[in-house]
């Protein structure tokens, strides 16, 4: 019998790991306004990241053979289940500026020089949430809860709206895993919320009109029935090029959904649709718009007034690695930003010569 008990024991703790139990050791932060970053960059989160928008997309999978956590590739964000927006370097707000914050990185020691530190203060790049919320245009004061999903559903951070109007909430932030580039991840002043900290960021939830789901040790229950997906949504959506007008998620373009009747053929018999006509087929109003950006690689980089954008056409092969290849001069598109107003060359982020890769 007690060899039994002692058999049980070890089964209920193995069971309980299982679920989700989180890590001991919690990141530390100084109070707000002025948070500390850890002692180190954590260079191994600079790795490759295989997501949209890296400089290669060859690991994607189709979502019909993604299960679980899998499916959350691309980090999106969604207001009362709709999606407004993505956490991905180049489709930041332009509105949105970083939160440069101290840290401890390691330096080349000169051999002649024991005591010269082997360490240097340097700064790394964070963004705050409540910044964010603002740039797309969300009323922190309107919120009842904002989720923040991690690498598995029980890892939810869970921030009331009380919380995002704390002072505490300036130390509640995100950055990226290459600086400028790579998965989200998140960083929680220790007992912020519901007190989790996951290390990555695989989603964002805000709720205003709609009930917010709860977080169990199982993962996500919605009216005590679990949801794996987005709430009031479904599958988190992967893929596609997104377009967006004044930072705000207007449409995407996916390839699968591209009706063939409205294309043309290219030279090289390819099917191929005009963008304007695109936009006018999602319903969307085009008649203020002045400019447009091609974001590719996580960066802007060509740019041209609406008025030749709109009569440029796209193909999307296979050969576009995920985007999209617009006009004759064949240029790739991961993402489409497109304004209301010029934007100008310094309301661009400046990226420091050791944010490069």
């Amino acid at each position: 019998m007690f060899l039994r008990l002692i058999a049980l024991s070890s089964l209920l703790v193995a069971c309980r790991d299982a679920k989700g139990k989180q890590p001991e050791e919690k990141p530390v932060v100084a109070a707000a306004p002025a948070p500390t970053a850890p002692t180190s960059k954590l260079d191994a989160a600079k790795q490759k990241d295989a997501k949209k928008g890296d400089h290669e997309d060859s690991d994607w999978v189709p979502a019909e053979f993604k299960q679980g956590m899998a499916r959350w590739k691309d980090t999106g964000v969604y207001l009362d289940g709709k999606p407004i927006g993505f956490l991905s370097f180049g489709e930041l707000p332009i509105a949105l500026k970083p939160t440069w914050v101290k840290d401890k990185v390691s330096q080349n020691k000169p051999a002649d020089c024991p005591e010269c530190p082997a360490w240097k203060w340097a700064q790394q790049r964070f963004y705050k949430f409540t910044d964010y919320l603002k740039a797309v245009g969300v009323d922190i004061h309107k919120i009842k809860q904002l989720h923040v999903y991690g690498p598995r559903l029980s890892q939810t951070v869970v921030v009331t709206g009380k919380d995002l109007l704390s002072k505490r909430a300036d130390g509640f932030l995100f950055r990226f895993g290459m600086d400028v580039g790579g998965k989200a991840l998140p960083w929680v002043p220790e007992g912020f919320g519901n007190g989790k900290t996951p290390d990555k960021i695989a989603g964002v939830m805000i709720y205003i009109n709609r009930k917010p789901p709860i977080v169990t040790r199982e993962g996500i229950e919605l009216d005590g029935a679990p949801v794996y997906g987005v709430p009031y949504y479904g599958d988190p959506i992967r893929g596609g090029v997104r377009v967006y007008i004044d930072d705000k998620l207007a449409t995407i373009v996916k390839r699968a959904e591209l009706d063939p009747k409205k294309a043309t053929k290219n030279a090289a018999g390819e099917l191929q649709w005009n963008f304007g006509e695109f936009l006018q087929s999602k319903g969307i109003d085009a008649s203020k718009l002045v400019e447009a950006w091609v974001i590719r690689d996580e960066r802007r980089q060509e740019h041209m007034p609406w008025s030749d954008f709109q009569k440029l056409s796209f193909t999307a092969t296979s050969q576009a690695k995920g985007g999209i290849v617009l006009g004759d001069k064949q240029i790739r598109a991961n993402v489409v930003a497109l304004h209301t107003r010029p934007i100008k060359q310094t309301e661009l982020p400046v990226i420091l010569p050791e944010e490069q890769w």
